[in-house]
C-alpha cells in the first residue's frame, strides 16, 4: 500500500463534534469529509454564514465611486 493510500484511510477528527472520521474506509467513501455527516456539514455552513468565523483586522468602508455620478445634472430635470 502507498503511503498515498495510507494518508487517505488514516483517521481524522470532525471539526464541529469531533467525532473520528474518514476521506475513505476501504472502498466506501465519505462524501461529508472532513466532517463525519451532512448535519456537522450544515452546521459549520451555519458558523460561516451567522459571522461566527471571522478573520481579524481593521474593519474598513467600501470607497464610494465618483460621488459626483450619482447627482442628476440640473439640465437633465
Amino acid at each position: 500500500m502507498s503511503s498515498e493510500a495510507k494518508e487517505r484511510m488514516k483517521g481524522n477528527s470532525c471539526p464541529i463534534c469531533g467525532k473520528e472520521t474518514f476521506y475513505q474506509q476501504g472502498t466506501e467513501k465519505n462524501p461529508f469529509f472532513p466532517f463525519c455527516s451532512e448535519r456537522c456539514r450544515w452546521v459549520d455552513l451555519s458558523h460561516w454564514l451567522d459571522g461566527a468565523y471571522r478573520i481579524p483586522g481593521e474593519e474598513t468602508l467600501p470607497a464610494r465611486e465618483n460621488a459626483d455620478s450619482e447627482k442628476p445634472d440640473a439640465e437633465e430635470q
